[in-house]
């Protein structure tokens, strides 16, 4: 499992994705070019839902690209979050193309 973290970006949305695609897009590109996993993970920092319309369809485009891989991506700045979110994509193998923010505080008790 392969995991790219994704550095700050700008809090505008369409700054943030004009960052992104410029800086971040070429250097995942070439990792998946030689990637050895068949799971690669990008991690995002949390942001609002302006953000949410361009990560996904990044995350969809390289999945569909970069088939057989499996490429998805999750929001979090939690690290016990980003390692378990990361250890059950690695195990789901037909999870791709999905885009999953992520909280700290679980799911809750079940009731």
């Amino acid at each position: 499992m392969a995991l790219y973290c994704v550095g700050p970006l700008p809090a505008d949305a369409l700054a943030a994705a004009a960052q992104f695609h410029a800086e971040d897009l070429p250097k995942i590109r070439q990792t998946l070019g030689a990637a050895s996993s068949p799971q690669f993970t990008i991690v995002f920092a949390p942001a609002d839902h302006t953000h949410r319309a361009w990560q996904l369809a990044a995350t969809q485009g390289l999945a569909r690209q970069h088939a057989p891989l499996r490429i998805n991506a999750i929001e979090s700045d939690d690290d016990a979050a980003i390692a378990a979110a990361a250890a059950y994509l690695a195990s789901a193998g037909g999870v791709t193309g999905q885009f999953l923010p992520l909280d700290s505080l679980g799911a809750g008790k079940v009731v």
